[in-house]
């Protein structure tokens, strides 16, 4: 019997004949025809190029240009996956991601050639999207029409990156049919229209992008506008330009459009809506009142195991009730045992953070469909029917921004029907462990806390402190390092880090800066915003780091601090005044409590 979920590749052809405009970039307007046709034309292209036997996998290294969109759509078409690369990788890092992915064809652009200087990608061809040996490549398979192609709902259609406690990232699978639910949730929960457009200023190679802004848009017939790499400045006059409706966020994105100087007409434009994560309450509420589009956030793992619903009446600070159709608890990793729910202060302060807050984790049905090519981390994830003593999960998750039904599953956040381990790697199997940090209050409504032990999340960015590790302990004078997040004052967490000298070195932040500069697998958000020094690093009773007394003291603590604020690049010493100024911050956006979790 033929499946009742839909395919990416189906909505892509449902736009063949289609001559509104469907794509905005830079002043120029491209109709829904135009894109299905250059999707089909890089659909045959790819038939035509990947070696027999290979996996039909594109690795995409791209800013936003209308390339990606088109690239997504062919292997849509042509029943591939497409695997974002991020450019924010460097070195070897970078190779690992394209050569374990198992991409014979990488697409890029001339800005970004100078990331693949000197790496070895065996059997990788490389198409570079901006020459002409590119535009004649692609001319031999203009005329190719979006016909019936092999892919089904199970076929796979993204490798979404992620990282973990492990240190490199695991690609999580996500299927066309998936995919095409999550879109298809996000048009009848936001009400999308074919008339609307969709903003899409956040890196495509991120699920934020693809999954919360090109699916719905995809699924409704409504019209796409790209930004290259996203701009604060440049926000307003693009929604302007092109009549944006709806955009998504994650990270920091929010409180720098803030941080643009007002101006009287700042609400004279089309948004309604916006749909992210991590923008805060605060910050939320005051993009409501300058811009007049009311924000959305909510929560979702980015393997599809776990997702929060936000519905009328979720209190300030809460993300919201789990779905109907879910089970979520918050778990004591240590043993296996569901926590008390929190109590607060008249004010809203979390009064029992040490017993309240547990690992998220989803003791029904999940979507999960795997990481390609690591069953470990699979069964690291999804293990058991309860912890235990064995910890945490590995994995990495994030809120609703970056996967708005559960980061590409048919959504059971937004509400869709979907069918359970239809194009699962055995979805449902064992309790989903989300590896994040959540508290419940009594009625129910969760809040989320951080992350877990060692993983991190950076301006939107999902980073194993393990990697970091591995990078500063090549600094000579370095004895011993951890690394760890500490909250970011509005959302998220900033790196901080513990170093140990050798006998008899000095510490000085020049060298220490210098250093981090001439390391090529050192990522653009893993530098450490805080540094303390330590004699002796803590330790616990079988010699492992003692991270949580690392991580409850943070930027509070006895030992030379020394720290890079925002905006300057040097390291100097935090100071008395620095401290109170910081922590003013954190209370003025109401997280002055998770300093102490």
């Amino acid at each position: 019997m033929k499946s009742s979920r839909r395919t990416v590749g189906e909505l892509v052809r449902e736009r063949w004949g289609d001559h509104r405009p469907g794509l905005w970039f830079e002043g120029r307007v491209t109709s829904h025809h135009r894109l299905a046709a250059g999707a089909a034309a890089r659909a045959a292209l790819l038939a035509g190029t990947l070696p027999p036997g290979a996996e039909p996998h594109v690795g995409v290294l791209l800013d936003n240009t209308p390339e990606y969109p088109m690239w997504l759509g062919a292997a849509a078409l042509a029943g591939a996956a497409v695997a974002g690369i991020n450019p924010t990788r460097r070195g070897p890092e970078l190779a690992r991601d394209i050569l374990h992915t198992e991409c014979r064809i990488l697409v890029t652009e001339r800005a970004h050639l100078p990331l693949l200087d000197g790496l070895e990608l065996p059997g990788v061809r490389v198409l570079v999207t901006d020459t002409d040996a590119y535009a004649e490549l692609l001319a031999t398979y203009e005329g190719a029409t979006p016909d019936d192609g092999p892919a089904r709902p199970d076929s796979r259609f993204l490798l979404l990156f992620t990282s973990g406690s492990t240190g490199a990232p695991k690609a999580a699978i996500c299927s066309q049919g998936r995919i095409a639910a999550a879109g298809r949730s996000l048009v009848d929960h936001f009400g999308v229209r074919a008339d609307d457009t969709h903003y899409i200023c956040m890196p495509m190679f991120h699920g934020n992008a693809v999954i919360a802004d090109w699916a719905p848009a995809l699924a409704a017939g409504a019209g796409i506008a790209l930004r290259r790499r996203f701009s604060a400045s440049g926000f307003l006059p693009d929604v302007r330009a092109c009549g944006a409706t709806y955009f998504t966020y994650v990270g920091r994105a929010v409180q720098y459009l803030l941080a643009t100087p007002a101006r009287p007409d700042d609400r004279d434009n089309p948004l309604r809506l916006g749909f992210g994560t991590e923008a805060g309450a605060v910050d939320a509420a005051a993009f409501e009142k300058r811009f007049g589009a009311r924000l959305v956030e909510g929560y979702g793992s980015s393997e599809g195991g776990a997702a929060v619903q936000r519905t009328p009446g979720t209190p300030a600070g809460a993300i919201g009730r789990a779905a109907p159709s879910d089970d979520l608890a918050v778990i004591d990793p240590a043993t296996g045992r569901e926590c008390p729910p929190a109590v607060f202060t008249g004010d809203g302060r979390l009064l029992n953070g040490g017993e309240a807050i547990g690992e998220l984790v989803n003791r029904g049905t999940s979507l999960f469909e795997g990481y390609w090519r690591n069953p470990g981390a699979e069964a690291a994830r999804r293990r058991g029917t309860s912890g235990g003593p064995e910890g945490t999960g590995a994995g990495e998750t994030g809120r609703a921004g970056e996967r708005p039904d559960g980061a590409g599953g048919a959504s059971r956040e937004l509400g869709p029907e979907g069918e359970p381990g239809d194009g699962s790697s055995g979805a449902g199997r064992g309790w989903f462990w989300t590896g994040d940090l959540f508290y419940r209050d009594a009625e129910g409504f969760l809040y989320f806390a951080g992350r877990s032990d060692d993983r991190l999340r950076v301006d939107s960015e999902n980073l194993a402190a393990a990697m970091i590790e591995n990078i500063l302990a090549r600094y000579e004078d370095a004895a011993a390092v951890a690394v760890y997040a500490v909250p970011d004052p509005v959302a998220g967490d900033q790196v901080m880090a513990a170093l140990a000298l050798k006998e008899g070195a000095r510490f000085t932040p020049a060298s220490f800066a210098a250093f981090l500069l001439a390391q090529p697998d050192l990522g653009t958000k893993m530098a450490p915003r805080f540094l303390r020094i330590v004699e002796r690093m803590p330790v616990t009773a079988t010699n492992k780091i003692h991270r949580v007394s690392l991580r409850r003291e943070g930027f509070r603590c006895a030992d030379p601090v020394w720290w890079r604020p925002p905006g300057e690049p040097a390291y100097r010493r935090l100071t008395a005044a620095d401290l109170a100024v910081l922590v003013a911050r954190y209370r003025a956006q109401g997280r002055e409590d998770l300093l102490t979790r």
